[in-house]
């Protein structure tokens, strides 16, 4: 059949086209490949980094919990030393007991006197097992009394109250008598303050009385060797009227006791703060000694290697002075009978062994020394010796002309 054929142009256009197509698609398919080659590097990189940040922060994580249970513990163990310190440092500021008095009562009921001076005896421990007062310490003993305005009172004028502290075995280890009286109040006051506290009076929300407190003492300190247990209190009249009566017990402090009193609060925050920072320091020099095998490190690396360099100096000297004596000891077993004529006898040596420098081998010579001779020496012995081989035989070496070598007779220890 006939086939129609394109004119020249024709195909010549058509390969023209077809020949840009392919150029268009391998720009961009090179284009493609070219945005590939650069994400993909970029991604692993975001990648990688984002895997180690996690790591990092995870690590900080970790770090930052762990040094804040460190740092609550060490507050805790802080605000506990400080309060035991205080605890047992810190006596009783101050003790108040009831004073109750006795008396005989056996006599003559007639008189409005007592039968004998009302006595009150006082224990000075607390729970029946520890001491109110602490040793050393200053204390203010004092003795209140509520005492009725009435006349028989005020006719008493003054009296006397004793007290005697006593140990645990009775004996008595301070006295003291102090004296006072009621506070004196005209009649004319008397009836105003009456008549102006009247409503009080009636309702019972006031009494006619006064409150008398006597300093029996001052500056009172127990001994630690004997310690006061107790005491006896004594009013020396026996027309006195009282309606109650305490005694109190304060303490005065001085030096750090007075600053822990006075100011609580500024001393609880030095004191924790005091033992907070001495824990850290003990926890942070745990924690190098751990990490590091202690605080300055280096200077312990250069003494370690200082001590390895003269231990192998040490083990170079030592095989160097076997291999000399393990040499000499062939050399005198494998040497002729003949003996020569000794010039000098300083060519022995102490332990009996001589052996002449031959001045056909330098190496042997420079062995003869042999406290400082190094590990590579030994390979140039050996090659000296190879060298030497018409001299030495089955491990002996023989004697050169013109040399003249002493035998001596081999010493027990050789035979071994």
């Amino acid at each position: 059949m006939y086939e129609h054929k394109d004119p020249p142009q024709r195909q010549q256009s058509k390969g023209l086209e077809r020949g840009t197509t392919a150029q268009t698609s391998t720009r961009k398919r090179s284009g493609s490949d070219i945005m590939g080659d650069y994400m993909g590097p970029v991604l692993n990189w975001l990648q990688n980094v984002a895997a180690v940040t996690l790591l990092k922060a995870r690590r900080t994580l970790f770090q930052a919990a762990i040094l804040f249970c460190v740092l609550v513990l060490l507050l805790w163990v802080s605000v506990f030393l400080y309060g035991s310190f205080y605890y047992s440092y810190m006596p009783s500021v101050s003790f108040s007991t009831p004073v109750h008095f006795y008396y005989t009562s056996d006599c003559d009921s007639s008189e409005s006197s007592l039968c004998s001076f009302p006595t009150a005896n006082i224990s000075f421990m607390k729970n029946e097992r520890d001491l109110v007062m602490a040793y050393g310490q200053p204390y203010r003993v004092s003795l209140e009394l509520e005492m009725p305005e009435s006349p028989v009172n005020e006719r008493l004028g003054m009296f006397m109250i004793k007290i005697s502290c006593y140990t645990k075995g009775g004996k008595t280890v301070a006295s003291v008598g102090r004296s006072t009286i009621l506070h004196y109040r005209s009649n004319l006051l008397q009836s105003l303050s009456t008549l102006m506290f009247s409503p009080f009076f009636l309702t019972g929300m006031a009494e006619q009385k006064q409150l008398i407190e006597v300093e029996l003492f001052s500056d009172y300190k127990t001994n630690a060797y004997q310690p006061s247990v107790g005491a006896v209190i004594e009013i020396q009249s026996k027309r006195v009227q009282i309606y109650s009566s305490h005694l109190r017990i304060h303490a005065f402090f001085t030096g750090i006791r007075y600053v822990l009193y006075n100011f609580p609060l500024t001393s609880a925050v030095i004191g924790v703060a005091t033992n907070f920072a001495f824990l850290s320091v003990i926890v942070l020099f745990s924690y190098l000694q751990f990490i590091w095998g202690g605080i300055w490190p280096p200077d312990q690396v250069r003494v370690r290697v200082m001590m390895g360099d003269n231990t192998r100096i040490q083990q170079r000297r030592e095989e160097a002075r076997k291999r000399m004596e393990k040499e000499n000891s062939q050399k005198d077993l494998c040497a002729p009978l003949l003996i020569g004529s000794v010039s000098d006898a300083s060519d022995f040596q102490e332990n009996h062994t001589v052996a002449e420098p031959s001045p056909k081998k330098p190496s042997e010579s420079s062995d003869a020394p042999g406290a400082d001779v190094p590990e590579e020496e030994g390979s140039h012995d050996s090659s000296h010796e190879e060298k030497d081989g018409p001299n030495v035989l089955d491990g002996c070496q023989l004697p050169n002309q013109g040399e003249t070598l002493l035998r001596q007779r081999p010493a027990p220890w050789m035979s071994l």
